[in-house]
């Protein structure tokens, strides 16, 4: 369809909880339009996940779609494109690990963030029907990182220690270089 203008820190859409969609939205041909744009901006901007507010679109409405295969995270298996309408998500277990994380709203920089590893996800599909989804590891880490932009909320809200948030290139250079 279109790739959209990814908006960034700064942009007041970004710190404003979105709104919930409406069972007439739902299943709508609008919605349908705005998750292929969403789509075809995730692809374009080789990101992971997309939430709505981050193409200026202040609805609870979010993308995940990981390719499976080696990455800077390990062996990761692939999560298929899925759309999550209206998510609403539970902690299953409290306890923590931290990654690396970026962002297309933040762009060239990387912060240390700690989630919980293991949580449940109960949502709606584009035609209205109830899903629930658990997710482990990285896939919870990424599931809160977008669902915090429908909160308003950033990855750097989640920061404990700033001397982990730093440039890109710093990061390529000094936490990925080779030992």
């Amino acid at each position: 369809m279109a790739v959209r203008k990814i908006i960034r820190m700064g942009h007041p859409t970004l710190r404003r909880p979105a709104r919930r969609l409406m069972p007439n939205e739902i299943g709508s041909e609008d919605l349908r339009r705005l998750v292929a744009d969403m789509c075809d901006t995730l692809h374009d901007y080789a990101g992971i996940g997309l939430a709505a507010p981050q193409i200026d679109e202040p609805i609870r409405l979010a993308i995940i779609e990981i390719e499976g295969g080696e990455s800077r995270y390990g062996e990761l298996a692939n999560l298929p494109l899925t759309v999550f309408v209206n998510p609403e998500i539970e902690v299953m277990n409290p306890s923590c690990v931290g990654f690396w994380e970026g962002c297309l709203s933040v762009p060239g920089l990387r912060g240390f963030v700690e989630r919980p590893q293991h949580v449940r996800i109960t949502y709606q599909d584009l035609d209205g029907g109830s899903c629930q989804l658990e997710l482990k590891g990285f896939f919870a880490t990424v599931a809160q990182h977008e669902f915090d932009h429908l909160d308003g909320r950033l990855y750097i809200d989640h920061i404990d220690d700033w001397s982990l948030l730093m440039f890109e290139e710093e990061f390529q250079r000094y936490h990925l270089a080779p030992d």
